[in-house]
């Protein structure tokens, strides 16, 4: 943590205005993105009044704490940000991000990608660890192995917003090999962190995989009774959700860049949103063939 000299030099140090353009956002890997929209009506409403604090890495101003102001600066159009700049090396900015929050917290999935990040890409010894984040060595071996123990798929869809952190949590005490279709499960019934916790349950409690299997399907099918509107009305219904989501996917385009989520959830949002484009153009080509038929009509 930051000594009381060291926070009096942070809050000292002079604010500049910076492009937004212009900052690096790699360290965005380390955090989960939540709660832009309330930041963006914050910074339209009264304006920015923390600044952004960087670190100067090569050459690049790096966002170490705001990457909500930042995105949500992007949103409304702005092209500058106040910022605060502190010099120091790649282990230092990562040891930042977990010193700049240490009033707000991190999740503890967002503490294991700083603890994975110190020791396998910047090569510190778990014990080095322990004491620049002020724990003992088994607590950083136990982070270790949360961040090591997710499957990619699940990290990927936790990183896009698909799964909440406590939902993630429950399904880490599956095996990596079993995580991603429990998973899909809890994000295609919408299942909260309790109820995804009852699946894990009945899922370590299967002997085998025909056991499992009857699981998932069993909670699949656990479907609320819900009386169908007419083929006009779930017409209409399907063009509002459809205008509302392409709505909200172009703000999240815009707020930060796909690279910004790291190389595997970067691949997968790529994919998603190539099928996706493939499938519009379909759409479009249906929209314009019943708008043309009926012009005509009339």
């Amino acid at each position: 943590m930051l000594s009381g000299e060291e926070a009096k030099k942070l809050w000292a140090m002079e604010t500049i205005q910076v492009g937004v353009n212009e900052l690096s956002e790699s360290l965005a890997q380390l955090r989960l993105r939540t709660g832009v929209a309330e930041m963006t009506g914050s910074l339209r409403r009264h304006g920015q009044l923390t600044a952004v604090l960087c670190c100067q890495q090569a050459g690049r101003l790096e966002v170490v704490d705001g990457f909500k102001r930042v995105a949500a600066a992007r949103t409304l159009g702005w092209e500058h940000v106040r910022v605060q700049v502190r010099e120091t090396d790649g282990a230092g900015a990562k040891l930042l991000v977990w010193q700049s929050n240490r009033s707000t917290g991190l999740s503890d999935v967002e503490q294991a990608w700083v603890i994975r990040s110190l020791y396998r890409t910047e090569g510190l010894k778990q014990a080095q660890i322990a004491g620049l984040v002020g724990r003992d060595k088994s607590w950083v071996c136990r982070r270790l192995m949360l961040a090591e123990g997710l499957a990619s798929e699940v990290e990927a869809w936790l990183r896009l917003g698909l799964l909440s952190a406590s939902a993630v949590r429950e399904l880490l005490r599956l095996p990596r090999g079993n995580q991603a279709e429990a998973a899909q499960t809890v994000m295609q019934r919408g299942l909260t962190s309790r109820q995804a916790g009852r699946l894990v349950d009945e899922l370590t409690g299967a002997s085998a995989a025909p056991g499992r299997t009857q699981v998932l399907a069993a909670t699949k099918q656990r479907r609320s009774e819900r009386r169908p509107g007419s083929p006009g009305e779930l017409l209409v219904a399907d063009v509002t959700r459809m205008r509302q989501i392409g709505a909200r996917l172009t703000a999240r385009l815009m707020e930060r860049s796909v690279r910004s989520l790291g190389e595997c959830a970067a691949a997968l949002a790529c994919s998603s949103l190539g099928e996706l484009s493939r499938q519009l153009e379909v759409l479009m080509q249906m929209i314009d063939a019943v708008v043309g038929e009926e012009t005509h009509a009339e």
